[in-house]
């Protein structure tokens, strides 16, 4: 009973930050995301391209799929912020941001009470029996404080007249 209290508190603070973060980026037109969060920092473009990139790449992490944009990761993970001239329109990454968004959902909803405590797809079978911290629900915690982390920093974006 305690595991599926603590599941229920990890899912519940990823569902919070993922509203949060969703309700933000509806709020905040094309032309705010292009300004950086402060200056010299990620333009709030970069940011939405960057979550979309992480939580893409989540989907094959726990074993919910495969990535839907895997071309996503090299401009928005590997490269900074401005490295890269052509981005996909803001448009088109807010469709993305959904998408994923709904598709990653959608597969956490059925990971089954047992299965939050088994290795995600990025470490090794021999590695998780040394370290079994390093488990789905894990990632899920990692990935929710990510992510505020980065709401935080998109928050300037609203707050500038």
């Amino acid at each position: 009973m305690k595991e599926e209290i603590f599941i229920k508190m990890a899912l519940d603070a990823w569902q919070t930050y993922i509203k949060r973060t969703d309700d933000l980026f509806n709020e905040l037109p094309d032309e705010k995301l292009a300004n950086e969060v402060s200056s010299g920092r990620n333009s709030g473009t970069y940011l939405l391209g960057h979550l979309i990139a992480v939580h893409d790449r989540m989907l094959p992490q726990l074993g919910l799929g495969e990535a839907l944009y895997p071309e996503l990761y090299e401009p928005f993970v590997a490269q900074p912020d401005k490295a890269v001239k052509t981005l996909p329109p803001v448009s088109d990454l807010r469709k993305y941001w959904k998408k994923v968004t709904e598709k990653l959902n959608e597969g956490i909803s059925r990971v089954k009470p047992d299965d939050w405590f088994s290795r995600h797809n990025v470490v090794s079978e021999e590695d998780f029996k040394k370290e079994p911290h390093r488990n789905k629900l894990n990632l899920i915690i990692n990935r929710t404080n990510h992510l505020a982390a980065h709401y935080g920093q998109l928050v300037f974006l609203k707050e500038r007249s």
